[in-house]
């Protein structure tokens, strides 16, 4: 736990904190597999953001005469059926797939995070009441939620975060909930009550840093969540709209003509499971280094 009352070693001219995160990017170093998926979604992201020096083809450039074609020369990855070149739209798919899953985890942070720490410090009967109203949230239908959203507002690109998000949260809340309930029986934590610490000072001082790792490891896992409900979205008519493209769009698309034009369904769907893989080894390689167990010696 990171409190002053651990009984690490400090290294010289580090404080018990800095040392707890040092010795967890230690371990994290010595996951390769970790530090590739970091690599490589570090590489794709800046790919995908340079995707307009990149290519030379703009995302809905359509060549009608050319169509379905093969990978060639000219387009490395084949053109889909209206003649847009797919490298092009994997790259423009990666920018609103990738700022999806990350947008909407933040909002799943800044709900779920205060919500969570506020509902396990609080405890008793406001505790109940809190967690209360995250199962009535749990029983609302996605689908449903999200169809009512685009009725009522019509298809927003920018309602996939506030969907998306206005439902992870609630797992977000839930799981900081429990870690913080753990944190408080912690025998610093009464002492810090005892001596009269307020409220804020305890939980942003205290308590914050002891479920840190945890946001930090659920926030790396929930990313690919995220990015998988877009897809299932697209796959339904809600997800992004054409001509903006997304990876799941492209898998969409793809898969209905995939018996035809098969490449159009093989290439995003392996760019987007390298992807989803290799978050969840990074989101894996943080929780091992990020594991309390560890920081016991």
């Amino acid at each position: 736990m990171l409190n002053v009352e651990t009984d690490l070693t400090e290294r010289p001219g580090q404080t018990t904190e800095n040392s707890i995160w040092y010795d967890a990017w230690s371990r994290l170093k010595r996951n390769k597999l970790a530090i590739a998926s970091m690599a490589f979604l570090v590489i794709l992201s800046g790919i995908c953001a340079l995707a307009a020096w990149i290519t030379p083809y703009p995302y809905d450039l359509q060549d009608l005469e050319t169509g379905a074609a093969s990978p060639t020369l000219k387009h490395l990855l084949g053109t889909d059926i209206l003649g847009r070149d797919l490298l092009t739209r994997l790259l423009y798919g990666g920018q609103i797939s990738l700022l999806v899953g990350l947008c909407a985890t933040m909002v799943s942070l800044i709900i779920g995070v205060p919500y969570g720490m506020l509902s396990g410090y609080c405890g008793g009967k406001i505790d109940a009441l809190m967690m209360r109203i995250v199962d009535i949230l749990y029983t609302l239908p996605f689908t449903i939620l999200v169809i009512i959203l685009m009725v009522v507002f019509g298809r927003n690109f920018l309602l996939l975060f506030a969907a998306i998000g206005a439902v992870e949260w609630l797992t977000m809340a839930r799981i900081i909930r429990g870690d913080v309930l753990a944190v408080k029986e912690q025998t610093f934590i009464k002492a810090a009550v005892v001596l009269g610490l307020s409220r804020p000072r305890i939980i942003f001082r205290h308590i914050m840093p002891n479920v840190l790792g945890t946001i930090i490891v659920y926030t790396t896992l929930t990313i690919p969540k995220v990015m998988l409900l877009e897809a299932f979205l697209s796959f339904l008519g809600l997800g992004v709209q054409p001509p903006m493209s997304s990876w799941g769009l492209l898998i969409r698309d793809g898969a209905e003509v995939m018996e035809s034009h098969p490449w159009l369904l093989i290439f995003p769907g392996i760019i987007f499971s390298i992807t989803l893989f290799a978050l969840n080894r990074l989101g894996d390689g943080l929780r091992d280094a990020l594991d309390p167990r560890f920081n016991k010696t």
